[in-house]
């Protein structure tokens, strides 16, 4: 029977360190508890040497060779069935050998095997899945390593396969939404090409041979062809160049603070912006609380997983100020990065004690505010889309025919 080494405060608040033998963690963690015993950390023991080997020897996985990382979707549907598992009261190595054999060849399945042997060798879960930052984050781990301490390891990891199944289906609401306009302008860039190449060429050489004089537009549109003609490949230099620019820009440290500043202020979509990342830090922030992650060290993991610098910086202030003993609330506040209602929203979750409740709530109401205002926008986008696409052609076709007109009108 496994030994586990734990850490626990008595009834006088004094700390205790000491071993306990039970088949798997959550036995142990109900053991110490029967004797009048607070668990702050349960690990299994580490065993080195022969008898760290099941019968003396282990067995060998095979590691499928495989191209890419580790997919969301699978990672999501792993947790969940592995919170279903061990609801159920199957250990956790044996939970992991399930799941490991029944998964197709991909990195996943090399990773929990890999996993599934650091635990058959003494550590516990969160450190096996720690050793493997590209599939496991910090905020994952950190997660596992609570419910593992506080005897809900089922609880926690459904709660987390519930966070990444709202953040993927945010994601992919966005990108559905990037969906009709990129279309359109991809349409509209081909039959612009097809004019340029095709079309426009026709109409130069029949000016050149009436030898009439073009209006303004005319020779705009016929420097704009000869430039795509001859300077072709300073097209894709252009996006190019952009992009390496911002690069360079939120590679430094106040580049990326400004960058995300003016995020926030993008018309139309700066206020889709901060609701959607005022929701993702909420939803972190209650759900490491939720599953027993200390205030200060949920606020660390909030604000390295923001994935905005303007918020993250402001997260700093709440830290430091609850650091101090101050209240989360009032700081939060004066960053100006979160609306009223948030502050006022998380005041009363401090005041009642339900903090990680309210949080919760605040991402929901976030979350499908985030979705109204999308789908709003996606409606917005479809009539400017197609106005933009006619007042290209437009020009073009006007461009066109202005010399023809003016001719026509001289004779």
């Amino acid at each position: 029977m496994p030994t586990f080494e734990y850490e626990a405060m008595n009834a006088e608040g004094k700390a205790v360190v000491d071993q306990i033998d039970a088949r798997n963690t959550d036995e142990a963690i109900a053991k110490i508890r029967q004797m009048n015993l607070f668990p702050t950390r349960v690990t299994e023991k580490r065993v080195t040497g022969p008898a760290a080997r099941t019968g003396g020897t282990r067995r060998v996985r095979k590691k499928t060779f495989v191209i890419g990382g580790v997919r969301r979707k699978q990672l999501t549907l792993f947790t969940r069935q592995l919170s279903t598992l061990t609801d159920a009261g199957i250990p956790v190595v044996q939970s992991l050998t399930i799941l490991e054999n029944q998964m197709r060849p991909s990195a996943l399945k090399n990773v929990v095997g890999s996993v599934t042997d650091e635990v058959e060798g003494g550590a516990s879960l969160s450190e096996g899945m720690a050793k493997f930052p590209k599939a496991f984050d910090e905020l994952y781990c950190n997660m596992v390593k609570a419910g593992e301490t506080g005897g809900m390891l089922d609880i926690v990891l459904q709660r987390l396969a519930e966070f990444m199944e709202k953040a993927a289906r945010l994601k992919r609401r966005v990108i559905g939404a990037l969906i009709y306009p990129v279309a359109v302008l991809s349409i509209a860039s081909l039959i612009i090409t097809g004019l340029i190449k095709w079309i426009i060429p026709s109409f130069i050489a029949m000016f050149e041979e009436l030898e009439v004089t073009l209006p303004a537009p005319t020779r705009l549109l016929l420097a704009i062809t000869d430039f795509c003609q001859n300077y072709w490949y300073a097209i894709p230099l252009i996006p190019i160049s952009i992009v390496v620019l911002y690069k360079l820009i939120v590679a430094t440290r106040i580049g990326r603070v400004v960058a995300d500043w003016v995020k926030f202020r993008i018309p139309l979509f700066g206020n889709i912006i901060n609701k959607a990342a005022v929701a993702r830090f909420t939803r972190t922030f209650g759900t490491l609380i939720g599953s027993g992650v200390p205030i200060l060290e949920a606020l660390n993991i909030s604000r390295d997983t923001a994935g905005n610098k303007v918020l993250a910086n402001a997260i700093q202030s709440v830290h430091d100020s609850v650091r101090e003993g101050d209240p989360i609330a009032a700081p939060l506040g004066q960053s100006k990065v979160c609306d009223d209602i948030v502050v006022n929203m998380i005041n009363v979750g401090e005041e009642t004690g339900n903090l990680d409740t309210m949080l919760l709530k605040i991402a929901d109401t976030y979350d499908q505010e985030v979705d109204i205002a999308v789908e709003g926008l996606t409606r917005l986008m479809e009539p400017l889309m197609v106005i933009l696409l006619g007042v290209v052609i437009g020009f073009v076709v006007i461009s066109l025919f202005m010399p023809l007109i003016k001719l026509m009108g001289s004779l």
